[in-house]
Parts: structure tokens; C-alpha cells; sequence
């Protein structure tokens, strides 16, 4: 591998010297971590988080918001990122604040869910995108979960009954593996590693759909603030 790194907010500190450290090196493994891509080498961790607007392209075109280039024995990575909000770390070991975020929404158990909800006493919108909560889940994916889960986007989490409980663990569940199905939601830039769009965005029941009539009971969705983060839900369907 050889690297070229452009960006001061994508790739903090001596870009130089991590190139240097990253010649030569051979990737031996490629899995997400919550929202993070970890590429383990031979020797170190590559972090790569694709912020609001990154994209990982595989032999994709160089432009000019193309922050990271990785050239390969079989092809080049391309790092694109408009916004500058991701990041790209190279570290001895899976750095700290990514070890340490919570359990995989697909991977954690009924009975773990259950207790880690309880012991929660804020808002139940919020929490779903606490990453040391579970996780890997968005603002989309909260939405569209909650909608599922016929749960209000305010409710506290440790004050839902146990078969609540349970309904918004099946429908994180489901949301999620329809969504991974579809290849997720191209919302605006979106694509995956080929450069091809999602298309769960046609599935979307309450998200990007504000004054829309819902599709169980024909009422208008609403768009509100729940911790300063866009919310939408049915007011008819999520009661509480």
C-alpha cells in the first residue's frame, strides 16, 4: 500500500509521516465497527469514518474532495469526502474511543438489550444514536425503528414495559437488516464502495416525509427537534 492524504481535518497532525508509516503495509482484514471501517494490516489499525459526506470508493475518480488516495497491488481506494467531517487514523491498535463504543444492534442479545434500556433514564430517540449505547445507528435509522416499534420518539427508555421493550428490539432488528438488504439510504451523496446508490430511501415509512400522509393510518407526519437532532414520526402511531 501507498497512501497520499490531503486533508488537515480528515487526517490531523503529520499527514507526511503517516504516509510514510503506511508504505508498504499489506491489509489483512476489512470490518465495520459501528460506524467506523477498520482495515487491520500487518502491522497496525487503519480507522476510516466517512462523517456526513465520505465515500470509500474502489477504483473511483480522484476529484478535488478526494482527502485520501490508497493505492493497492489490485486496485485504489479513494477517500471523497465535500464536508471534511470524517476521519482517517492509523494506530497501533483499534484506538480507544472505537473499542470502547457499545454492543452491534444485529449482535446484541434480547435479554443485554433489555437491561441496558432499563438502567436508561433519558429519552428514548436520543439514546438509539448514543453510540456507548448500541453501536452503528443514524438519524434515519432511529426514525424508521421507532416508527416500527409504534414507540414516540420522547418516551423514556427505562419507563417502557417489557413487551415495548421488546417490540422496538425486533423492529431495530428488522429496520436494520431490511435496510442492509437495500444497501442503505441514498439520502444525497450516499453510495457504496462500487459508487452505487442505495435504495432503502424508497422504504422510509416516517424519515424525509414531514406533512406526508403516513402509511398505517393516513395522518401527517411531523418533523420535530429531540435533542437538537431533526425527528420524524406519526403523532397518530406513536402515541407514547
Amino acid at each position: 500500500m501507498s497512501a497520499q492524504l490531503r486533508s488537515r481535518f480528515v487526517t490531523p497532525g503529520d499527514r507526511e509521516a503517516m504516509a510514510r508509516s503506511l508504505a508498504g503495509r499489506r491489509i489483512e482484514a476489512i470490518r465495520r465497527h459501528g460506524k467506523f471501517i477498520v482495515c487491520q494490516l500487518d502491522r497496525g489499525v487503519l480507522t476510516i469514518h466517512l462523517g456526513m459526506t465520505g465515500k470509500l470508493l474502489l477504483d473511483g475518480p480522484e476529484g478535488t474532495h478526494s482527502y485520501g488516495v490508497f493505492r493497492l497491488d489490485r486496485g485504489t481506494l479513494v477517500y471523497d469526502d465535500p464536508r471534511q467531517f470524517g476521519s482517517i487514523e492509523y494506530t497501533d491498535a483499534l484506538p480507544a474511543r472505537v473499542a470502547d463504543l457499545g454492543p452491534e444492534p444485529l449482535g446484541i442479545s434480547l435479554e443485554d438489550f433489555l437491561a441496558r434500556l432499563k438502567a436508561r433514564r433519558t429519552r428514548i430517540k436520543p439514546l438509539l444514536l448514543d453510540q456507548g449505547f448500541v453501536r452503528g445507528i443514524g438519524n434515519i435509522y432511529a426514525d424508521e425503528i421507532l416508527f416500527r416499534a409504534r414507540i414516540h420518539p420522547r418516551a423514556v427508555a427505562s419507563r417502557l414495559s417489557r413487551r415495548r421493550a421488546m417490540e422496538l428490539y425486533a423492529a431495530m432488528r428488522e429496520t436494520l437488516a431490511l435496510a442492509i438488504e437495500h444497501r442503505g439510504s441514498s439520502i444525497s451523496d450516499y453510495v457504496d464502495a462500487a459508487g452505487e446508490k442505495g435504495s432503502f430511501q424508497l422504504l422510509h415509512r416516517v424519515y424525509g416525509r414531514e406533512a406526508k400522509p403516513c402509511s398505517e393510518c393516513g395522518g401527517p407526519i411531523r418533523r420535530i427537534l429531540v435533542v437538537q437532532r431533526g425527528t420524524h414520526y406519526c403523532p397518530r402511531c406513536q402515541r407514547s
